[in-house]
């Protein structure tokens, strides 16, 4: 037999017999003495931490983004863009958004594209969607659009009343629901669908000069799609056919990749812009703002703990670096809080220190005055003060000026945004309607018209084709028409 390491309790002990418990004789029943079973017991009781609110079900990968263009630094000075072929190491999360652990990842909804990198300057979350759009445009919608989405209270499943009502009170939200379904909201795989940033960033290059940017991440693999009769067949066999789809890719060496763009816009151009460029709900048009490809993503490495390196990445949009910042768009302010108080809350406050998370390109790692709290599994700063200023050599601040500026109005108090030319809730859903082959157009009609049939409330059926027909005519004539003959068949059925 060959020499294997010993078994050892929790503080290191060598562990004699890991078969059976300690007992009062052989017929007797179980000590409480025996501190091996209650240790392994007990730790096995809390096994599990809070699965995520949203995106609970989710698969990751290892890999790096590779600079293919020299033109980047024109308008940031994120140093991960320096110079072409720099490759910076990243961790890729795709997840679904509505259901629990467990549910099939092949569900139609939209796939989280959460993006680590781990830079010099410390790491970059990026956390985006398979889609450039969203449902909503204001984070203060966003827990009640949810609960719309969770299961009922009462029935404890997904009902379509809540998910219909609340789209028939929240226009904004048709751009998206045309989306989701559209082909597009059933990904075939998580290698076969793009990604976005979908939120508008702020860049500032060297000279201090500022532009917006939004991020795009087009799939190498090309894009492929499941129908819902597809995805229902898939997802009742295999749960997790998209993880098994990215390990296997990965293990006979067939590697992701993403073609990395952006689109770009002068800061001074988003005022008179002729809709809002920071609305959620819509997205740039190439036209205005055409692509530009500046890298390259690849995977090419899967964790080896699903627990430690997926379950525990914890992704922050506020994770920022020199370079990069925020925008006015509002729903990603709200997510500048909601993300990283979530990570606090389900993994500790410590958790920006687990592996997964902590800076692998900075020098020594993150360096602040943080003490204390659950799971502290390092020396807590040891002899070190724990204050600043101080006169013991801590760290200190850079000093260096804020260049993520730009101008501020208005009275202070809760305030519609404001109304640009062309900003309208249902143009850009009847552009996406109107750009969908024949077929396309027939699969979007019968999936939405599957869900809504299921509707009680007459009302609330109007209201959401009215948002329908508003993008398009013919859009919500033919959901309209779809609604109607699916109910009167559900009634000959009925006894």
């Amino acid at each position: 037999m060959p020499n294997r390491p010993t078994l050892t309790t929790e503080a290191g002990a060598p562990v004699a017999d890991n078969q059976h418990s300690q007992t009062a004789g052989p017929t007797g029943p179980v000590l409480l003495q025996d501190h091996h079973l209650i240790e392994k017991l007990a730790r096995f009781n809390r096994e599990r931490i809070p699965e995520r609110v949203v995106h609970a079900v989710g698969s990751a990968a290892y890999g790096y983004l590779e600079v293919t263009s020299p033109d980047v630094p024109r308008w940031t000075r994120m140093k991960i863009f320096a110079r072409t072929g720099k490759r910076t190491p990243v961790l890729l999360r795709f997840s679904t958004v509505a259901g629990s652990r467990g549910a099939a990842d092949t569900a139609r909804d939209p796939r989280g594209f959460a993006l680590k990198v781990y830079s010099e300057d410390g790491n970059w979350d990026l956390v985006g969607n398979n889609t450039p759009v969203f449902f909503l445009r204001d984070g203060i919608k966003f827990p009640d659009f949810i609960h719309s989405q969770k299961p009922d209270p009462f029935t404890n499943r997904q009902e379509p009343d809540a998910v219909w009502d609340f789209f028939s009170r929240s226009p904004e939200a048709t751009h998206q629901f045309t989306w989701l379904f559209g082909d597009r909201g059933i990904p075939a795989s998580y290698r076969h669908m793009d990604g976005f940033g979908s939120h508008t960033y702020q860049w500032v290059n060297a000279a201090g000069e500022r532009s917006w940017v939004k991020f795009h991440f087009k799939t190498d693999q090309g894009i492929r799609c499941l129908t819902s009769a597809e995805a229902a067949a898939i997802g009742g066999s295999d749960p997790t056919h998209h993880q098994q789809d990215l390990y296997d890719a990965i293990a006979r060496g067939d590697f992701p990749s993403w073609t990395v763009k952006v689109q770009v816009m002068p800061a001074a151009a988003a005022a008179n812009y002729r809709f809002d460029p920071f609305d959620l709900t819509k997205v740039w048009p190439y036209r205005d703002h055409p692509l530009v490809t500046i890298g390259r993503l690849v995977l090419d490495r899967v964790p080896d703990s699903y627990f430690a390196e997926v379950e525990q990445a914890a992704f922050d949009p506020a994770n920022f670096v020199p370079g990069i910042g925020p925008s006015p768009d509002r729903m990603l302010q709200a997510r500048l809080f909601a993300y990283g108080d979530a990570h606090r809350y389900r993994l500790g406050v410590n958790h920006t220190r687990l592996p997964v998370n902590a800076p692998r390109g900075v020098e020594g790692g993150a360096r602040n005055y943080g003490r204390d709290g659950a799971m502290r599994f390092d020396d807590d700063g040891g002899r070190a003060r724990s204050y600043e200023p101080n006169g013991f050599d801590g760290p200190a601040q850079t000093g260096e000026a804020y260049d993520l500026a730009y101008e501020v109005s208005g009275a202070v108090g809760p305030a519609a945004p404001v109304h640009h030319a062309e900003d309208d809730d249902f143009v850009q859903a009847g552009a996406l309607y109107r750009v969908m082959a024949p077929d396309a157009r027939e699969r979007l009609v019968e999936n939405l018209a599957g869900s809504l049939a299921q509707v009680s409330r007459d009302d609330v059926i109007a209201r959401s084709i009215g948002h329908f027909r508003k993008a398009d005519p013919d859009y919500g004539a033919r959901v309209e028409a779809a609604v109607a003959a699916k109910r009167a068949a559900a009634a000959r059925r009925s006894p």
